[in-house]
């Protein structure tokens, strides 16, 4: 007999969004957002009473929140383009909490006991919710390299973080990046909202445009609950 009282499921909006101006990496330029072709300018090829508006953006492939591809560190890497869906999209995923940190670095205690393995495995730490101000970029927590080690040979198939890096960024060898993507596990980026969804019990899904020889871009990452 069919339940009669199926569990809806919700679908949780996990991006940041993308405006004119947004600064996601200190130093780097935000993105320019304007029209190609304005509602307006549209009139004077289309029938009457018909209007488009075409979007025209620049910006650098590391814009709010995305997802690396192994190419990010690698050159022989897979990238976006060569990226299965199967490794950023309908993955079981597990949420990490690591709010109550005692300080930066978070190691691999964080995981211990917890089956990754073909999972995508999300870090909470809370820092979203600086996005927009200095604090973001300042202080930021992030995974040492046991504990991207340990990920690796527990068998996570995506690693992300709700954090400005997922590696210390003081750090210029990028222990975390060059594990990761040195063992093709997508790493993704300045997430957001991960207090809204459960420990586990939910598909994590950050698809990035298919892009021949980029090994980073925007994603709309979303999960499903229920």
């Amino acid at each position: 007999m069919a339940d009669e009282n199926p569990r809806e499921r919700r679908l949780v909006d996990l991006s940041h969004v993308i405006e004119h101006g947004t600064v996601t990496l200190k130093g780097f330029p935000a993105p320019i957002i304007c029209d190609y072709l304005s509602r307006e300018a549209s009139r004077a090829i289309y029938a009457e009473g018909t209007e488009f508006h075409i979007g025209r953006i620049d910006m650098i492939a590391n814009t709010g929140t995305y997802v690396d591809a192994p190419f990010h560190r690698y050159a022989d890497g897979k990238d976006l383009s060569e990226l299965p869906l199967e490794w950023v999209a309908d993955l079981e995923g597990v949420v990490v909490r690591a709010t109550e940190r005692a300080g930066r670095g978070i190691g691999p205690e964080a995981f211990a006991g917890l089956d990754v393995a073909g999972k995508a495995v999300l870090v909470h730490t809370g820092h979203a919710a600086h996005w927009g101000t200095d604090a973001y970029f300042e202080g930021h927590p992030y995974l040492t390299r046991a504990a991207a080690e340990h990920l690796r040979d527990a068998g996570a198939r995506l690693v992300g973080i709700d954090s400005l890096n997922i590696d210390d960024t003081d750090d210029a060898a990028r222990p975390v990046h060059t594990v990761l993507l040195g063992a093709e596990i997508p790493v993704a980026e300045h997430l957001r909202g991960l207090e809204q969804l459960p420990d586990a019990g939910f598909r994590f899904y950050a698809v990035p445009v298919k892009v021949k020889g980029f090994g980073t871009f925007p994603v709309r990452a979303f999960a499903a609950v229920g």
